[in-house]
Order: C-alpha cells, then structure tokens, then sequence
C-alpha cells in the first residue's frame, strides 16, 4: 500500500465510509496519515469499579444487564449494568441501540466520563471494545480528531489502525542534519506518536516534531522570498534633504519619534538597488498615512508616481483626502480612482495617470484594472494589505517597467511572531507611538440592564458637543437570536432615549453615495450620533467623535473591538469606549483584555493566543497555512526553526531532494509573498 492509494482500498472502508471521507478532503492514505488529531485524552490508567471517580475513566468489566427504551420522540436510552470482582455500576448511551448486541458475551473495556446524571452516578456515552480484540480507543491514550459529518471517531481510528503498518515506513521530510541537531523524532515515529501514544511523553515529543517541521516550511519559504526578492532590480529614488525638511516644516503638527524613524526607514530603501518590501505596522491612529505621504512627496520630486491600494471606498476617500492636504502645497497632485468615478471623469483620470501629471493615485480595486496605465510607477502603498489576495497585490506591481518599492501598511499589530513567520521576508517598521495630546481611551464594559445609566453619560458628552458612535452587528431584526440590529436600534434611540439628538444610520448594504453622503454629516457635525455596523471599524476620521458604544460587545472578536476603539481618541478630549454585553452573565478574557489595555500590540499577542493566525492574516490568505499541530505564539520553537532555516537557505542544499518538503515551501513562497 501507498500513501497515494486510495481509501476506498483500505480494508473498513466501504463506499459510504469513502464518500464521507471524501467529503472532509480526504482521500487518499497519505491524507488520513496526515490527518492528525487535534488533541488526547488520557484513558491509559485501568481501574476498578470500586476505585472509579468523577472524570475520565477506563474500566474492564463485563455487561450482567442491558435495554433499550424510547425517552421521547428521536431519542433512545440504552442502559446496562456493568460489573467486575470490586462491584457493579450504571452506563448509559444515547441512541446506541446496537450496544445490546455487541456486549453480549465477553469481557470489554470501557472508557468514557463517569459522572453524576439523573440523582445517580454512571458512565455516559462510554467507548467499548473487547479486551481479546487489541483495542484502538480504550485503554490508551485515546487521539481526538476533528469531526466528520456522518462518521464515527470509533470509525476513524480502526481505518487508522490498518495504516500502522505503513506509519512505520514513513519517508523522512526534513533534512537529517536537522533532526539530528535539534534532537528530533523522525517523521514516522511522530506520526505513531501521534496517532498511537503510549504516554504524554509520546505526545509531547510527536507534537514537538511535527510543529517544528511546519514552522521550518514556513520559515523557509520566507528566507528563500528574501533571496529572491533580493535579486529583483528597482528604481533609484534619491534622497533629497530639503524636499522632505519643507514637508516636515509644513505640517500642523509635530511628527511622533515613531514616525521620523519608519520615514527614515523608507527613505533609505528607496536609495537602494533592490526595491524596498517594506511592512509598516501601527496602531489605529499613530499616522500611518502621513509617513506614506512623506515617502511619496520624495517619489513625486525624483519624478515617480506612488499608487494607494484601500480595500474600501471610505477608505480611499479618507486617505486622498489627508495626502491632497499634505501635498497640494507642494504641487504634487492626487487622484481618487474607485468604483463610484464613472463616464468622462474616469477617462479624464486614466489620461492623467498615463501621462504622469497625476503624482499619487489613491484607489480601492480599481487601481488594477488593465485600462489603467501608469507614466512611471515607482512606489505602491497597499493598507491594510491582509484584506487583498496575493494576486491583487502582484498586479498591481505589474504596472510598472522595473519592480516598484512597496509599502504594506496595516492598523492590525502584529504579533512578533506572526512577522517572523509569514512576513519573514519583510522589513518592518513599527509606530508604537500616539501623535502627542491624545490620551487614552477609557473603556468599561455593561451589563444591558445597565443601559439607561448609560444613555445619561452618552447624553451628557454630547451636550458638552461631542460626537457618539453606536455599533450594533445585524442589519436587519433576526428572531433567532438576540443580537440588536442597526435598523432596530436606531429607531429605539430616535423614538426614545435621544429623541432630541440629531441621529444617522451607516451600514454596508446603502449605496455608496448614501454612505458618504452620511459620513459626510457626520464628520461635519450634522449629527450627534450614527448608528453603524462596523463598516467604521476603517476609514473614519472623526476628531470630535468621543464616545464609542459597543451592543453585545462579546460577540466581537478581540482584534475588531481594538479597531472599533480606535474610532475615537483622535483629538485631545478624553474618549470613552462603552462594552455593552449581550447578557449578564461573567465578561469573556478578550472583554476583560480590551477593558484593561489599550496596547494594539499586546492585545494583538493576546488574540493571537485566543484565536490563532487565521483572522490576523487575513481570510483571503490564510486558508493554505497548513498548522494543524504549531502554535504561532511557541516563540522558542519559531527561534530553533528559524535559525534551521536560515542555515538551509544559505547552505546551498538542493530543495528538490526533499519532495514534501519543497511542494510545501513552494506553496508558502507563493502565499507570504507580497511582490
């Protein structure tokens, strides 16, 4: 047998078995093997009946009595007396009737949790196999992998138990030199480990294998991305001292230490051969847009036109409208390409940006259209660069003659974990620092019986000329659930509670013109509150908006909750971010993380370790990051895969040797990349 034989010919597994199988994507044994549980539960120590206790347990005992009855409609109790030479005990099973055949005659063991149900002490929904039968799920350390709709775990293991043989045969994946050194399992026995654990020690040390081998493809990628991109030939920007002095000295305010330090960064890149690939991270509000205007004022003077990719047209909007400030003064012109330009004046625009009197191109999708070509494209800044695929970036970059320095911004901090890994082959440049006069946000989580109390402190901030944002996560009612919708919520608030308050409604689902339209009034000052969806959580800059509400604020994940915060806190009055809690009941750690910190960058470790990678990367890349077993927050494993993989890359050792291996690396290079 093979690892690409197909299921269907593994003994146990008929076609319905194949079809089910098949439907989790699993289909050959090789995506069984590698099909690995998510964690173990310890059902190893065998005791008696007269030593049983609350919790996990195996037992070995034969079955004295058993039936079945119907409890109500779609659900039958099978119960039986369970016995050995210490005493006798109660087990029950749900809708298994075929339990009073299988325990007919022998002896068997039993595993499952004992505990106390209807006034009595028994063994719920218990695991049985006969003891003569060399049992796969009771009297071990018991594997439990991710559900398959249809198929039995029970199932799932003897499949497995006919592949054991072929673990034993496993191909080693990584190099020798490397297992050796790190003092590593080989690839097969982890696998057994695994799947077959004798003890937690067998765990500890196939998960420690298998984990180090994802985060060295990982990481090797990233390396071998580096190399590549620093082959590549970009354009020569030259730094010219009183171009940016003059742009520094025209500013209203003072730049943060933060802000003249990731400027440097860029600017020194653009004086380089190799063009720049540069990740600037910063929190909601450090002044982000203003350093990429810096660096495009010094592209406009050398003659270079900057391209700015936003992944919304609010966002767009906002961002043309801080670098026209900024640059106007300077006669470099800035253009807006989105959805909503259409007829002539999107014809005008393409004719501007082909001939070059168009310095800087802000956009959303559009920007990468085929009708839109660039006079000299020399710097591209994408924001919030998770929310674009790998091939949305790569075409833009496609429109210039030389590769163009390129910018990633993203208002999400990322844990330094997740920049060594994924965005390994990057620069990275951090504004930890807020403009000077702001203060931090004040955030309190409620109950919802709390509510008017709050009302009365939203009311009073307003009346001192403040603005309030309302947030609610549903835009039409849904009576399955009790989360608020907008359109509720904003007719409660306008009926009622702030009936003598100017109010506006924003979700994603009004036409783009209504939503600006709305923004619009809001950032002037036409409305006291705006009762939104969390289309604000980007590309909204309102300073005199001091008051966020959050409605069933546990239903946020930690990360959007910091981005909604950050709505707030712009100016120099004292902002307040208001949780308000779908229920009573104890606030969850991400609630009680937000309400106790305002550090992007320590909440972003903290979602990291509540979450995992998928939301901080991004949905439209993160699918093929293939961790079933590494943790991006075990920063001693990422150091030693690290170091592993630096030494490979730079060692001269053909990849191709190692087929898995370089398929894998292969599949990350393209996934990471950002050019």
């Amino acid at each position: 047998m093979l690892l690409t034989t197909s299921l269907e010919k593994v003994k146990g597994v008929g076609p319905k078995t194949a079809e089910q199988l098949s439907a989790a994507r699993l289909f050959t044994v090789g995506d069984l093997v590698d099909f690995l549980p998510y964690r173990h539960e310890d059902f190893s120590e065998v005791v008696s009946i007269a030593d049983i206790h609350p919790g996990k347990m195996t037992i070995k005992a034969r079955c004295e009595q058993i039936a079945t009855r119907p409890v109500r409609r779609g659900l039958r109790l099978t119960t039986a007396t369970l016995a050995d030479d210490s005493g006798k005990l109660q087990a029950i099973w749900f809708n298994q009737p075929y339990r009073e055949t299988q325990l007919k005659n022998g002896e068997f063991f039993f595993s499952g949790e004992f505990e106390f149900n209807y006034n009595k002490y028994q063994l719920t929904n218990p695991s049985a196999e006969k003891v003569s039968d060399m049992p796969v799920q009771t009297d071990r350390f018991l594997p439990v992998y991710r559900s398959i709709k249809g198929l039995k775990s029970q199932l799932v293991r003897k499949i497995l138990a006919e592949l054991r043989p072929l673990m034993t045969m496993l191909p080693e994946t990584l190099p020798k030199a490397i297992v050796a050194s790190e003092g590593l399992l080989a690839r097969s026995d982890a696998i057994l480990a695994m799947h077959f654990p004798e003890n937690s020690d067998d765990v500890r040390t196939g998960k420690e294998r298998l984990a180090f081998e994802e985060l060295f493809e990982l990481l090797l990628a990233s390396q071998l991305n580096k190399q590549a991109n620093a082959q590549l030939v970009g354009w020569h920007i030259p730094f010219e001292q009183s171009v940016v002095a003059s742009f520094v000295k025209e500013l209203p305010f003072d730049l943060t230490a933060a802000q003249r330090r990731a400027a440097w960064e860029i600017i020194q890149d653009f004086e380089k051969a190799t063009p720049m690939n540069r990740l600037l991270q910063g929190d909601v509000g450090s002044g982000k847009t203003v350093v990429a205007g810096l660096a495009a004022r010094q592209a406009a003077s050398a003659g270079f036109q900057t391209a700015l990719m936003a992944p919304t047209e609010i966002l767009a909007s906002q961002h043309a409208e801080t670098l026209s400030k900024l640059l106007q003064p300077f006669g470099v012109t800035v253009g807006l390409l989105t959805g909503s330009v259409k007829g002539q004046a999107r014809k005008t625009l393409y004719g501007q940006i082909a001939r070059g009197t168009v310095h800087v191109v802000v956009g959303t999708h559009a920007l990468i259209q085929e009708t839109v070509q660039f006079h000299r494209l020399g710097f591209v800044v994408i924001d919030e660069q998770h929310r674009f695929g790998v091939k949305q970036r790569q075409e833009l970059l496609k429109k210039s003659e030389h590769m163009p320095h390129l910018l990633a911004m993203t208002a999400t901090p990322i844990p330094r974990s997740l920049a060594l890994t994924v965005y390994g082959e990057l620069d990275v440049s951090i504004l930890n620092e807020l403009p000077k006069g702001r203060k931090p946000i004040a955030t309190k989580i409620f109950a919802p019986t709390s509510s008017p109390q709050l009302y009365g402190v939203i009311d009073a901030e307003l009346a001192a000329g403040r603005q309030a944002y309302v947030i609610c996560s549903l835009i039409d009612d849904n009576p399955d659930n009790d989360i608020k919708s907008v359109e509720t919520e904003y007719r409660k608030l306008k009926n009622s509670v702030f009936g003598h308050r100017r109010i506006g409604l924003l979700h994603g689902k009004m036409k783009p013109s209504e939503k600006d339209e709305v923004m619009t009034q809001f950032a002037n000052g036409e409305l006291d509150i705006l009762v939104s969806t969390t289309v604000v959580e980007v590309g909204v800059d309102v300073p005199n908006a001091t008051v966020m509400m959050i409605e069933n604020a546990d239903r946020f994940g930690l990360s959007q909750l910091h981005q909604l915060r950050g709505r707030v806190g712009r100016s120099s009055h004292q902002s307040y971010c208001y949780l308000v809690m779908s229920d009573s009941s104890k606030p969850s750690q991400r609630l009680r993380e937000i309400e106790k910190s305002n550090d992007g960058f320590y909440l972003a470790e903290v979602d990291l370790k509540l979450r995992g990678p998928g939301e901080i990367y991004g949905r439209a890349q993160h699918g093929a990051l293939n961790l079933q077993i590494a943790t991006l927050s075990d920063t001693k494993l990422i150091a030693r895969a690290q170091k592993q993989a630096k030494w490979f890359a730079q060692s001269g050792q053909n990849l191709l040797e190692y087929k898995q291996l370089a398929d894998q690396v292969k599949q990350y290079q393209r996934l990471t990349t950002l050019n």
